[in-house]
């Protein structure tokens, strides 16, 4: 089984945190977005993860090296590909031809999902997919009596389906995937001025590919602060082990209310840490109180009350303030 992992977007909803960051690599319960999404794929997969490959910009090499050593904690083969240029998501996976084979799992990095299954690796294709209320952003589907997908719709003008694909898709057969995302591109077949996986999806299906839904019970959604604190709260409610905290972490009368992320070396002097708060390594908060927040690595938070927020890494803030979004290197005093 290989992962297929395209992220070679901006992430520009989610600035300023993406200005020094790839938004995959952003923490969401003390573990990177795309950490998360590779370990959750690879327990619901009925077989052993042998490649993870991720498609991305220009990342740097540390970026690299990370991704590799994710890949490689879940013993598997890290790959690095590069999308040069921004042409849609079909453009993207080809950029990872050479790992187009056997069974895949492509999985674009702007989303967490929870799921109760196993995957059922004698299905022709898997299309994961969530009923919502607003589905005219997303790409959706259409299915038949007998449970198969009979249309792939992206985004919607007029209501069509509710059921919306949330980024997560299975492959038997990794090569007829590559054909069709190469015929797109051959033919140059753009939809809204991309080349679109929907419209391979399309030509798969009309050549005899059956494809079933896969559905998910949570999808937790990346895209911008809003949503990615939100999505923070729900793993940390998800999931019960968050109530621990390092030994290297020191407390001077103060509290926490789960759950909670503590990561290494935490300082926390005179404050109130909770619920839903996930505060990186090496960051010290001093005489705050603090809820459903995330704060990255090496930061300094002072005298404040603090709420639905996100602080990057190596910020220095003193003041008072509700709701917060600061990237990295920042220094804020009042």
């Amino acid at each position: 089984m290989k992962i297929i992992v395209p992220m070679a977007g901006r992430g520009s909803r989610l600035r300023p945190h993406t200005l020094t960051v790839p938004k995959p690599l952003i923490p969401i319960a003390g573990k990177p977005i795309v950490q998360r999404l590779v370990e959750d794929i690879s327990k619901v997969c009925d077989e052993t993860v042998d490649e993870i490959a991720f498609i991305i910009g220009d990342f740097g090499n540390e970026v690299e090296e990370n991704l590799i050593n994710i890949a490689e904690s879940l013993g598997a083969k890290g790959t690095i590909y590069h999308q040069k240029e921004a042409l849609g998501t079909a453009h993207a996976i080809l950029c990872a031809k050479e790992s187009l084979t056997g069974n895949v799992v492509v999985a674009f990095a702007d989303t967490l999902f929870k799921a109760d299954f196993t995957l059922d690796n004698s299905a022709d294709g898997i299309i994961w997919v969530k009923q919502i209320e607003n589905p005219s952003a997303f790409g959706v589907v259409k299915l038949n009596e007998s449970n198969e997908i009979t249309d792939f719709i992206e985004k919607p003008e007029t209501f069509v389906s509710d059921l919306a694909i949330i980024g997560i898709y299975y492959f038997n057969d990794g090569m007829k995937l590559a054909l069709e995302l190469q015929y797109l591109i051959d033919n140059n077949i753009k939809e809204k001025g991309e080349f679109q996986l929907t419209n391979a999806l399309e030509n798969m299906k009309a050549k005899g590919v059956k494809f079933k839904p896969g559905e998910v019970t949570e999808w937790l959604d990346c895209g911008n602060k809003e949503v990615t604190v939100n999505t923070n709260n729900k793993v940390l409610t998800l999931n019960e082990s968050y109530s621990s905290v390092p030994k290297s972490a020191k407390f001077v009368n103060s509290l926490i209310i789960p759950p909670c992320f503590i990561g290494d070396n935490v300082s926390l002097t005179n404050s109130v840490i909770g619920p839903h708060v996930s505060i990186g390594n090496n960051s010290e908060i001093e005489k705050c109180i603090v809820e459903n927040t995330i704060i990255q690595e090496d930061s300094s938070v002072c005298n404040a009350i603090i709420k639905n927020s996100m602080i990057g890494n190596k910020v220095s803030y003193n003041g008072k303030a509700q709701d917060l979004s600061i990237g990295d290197f920042t220094i804020i005093e009042s």
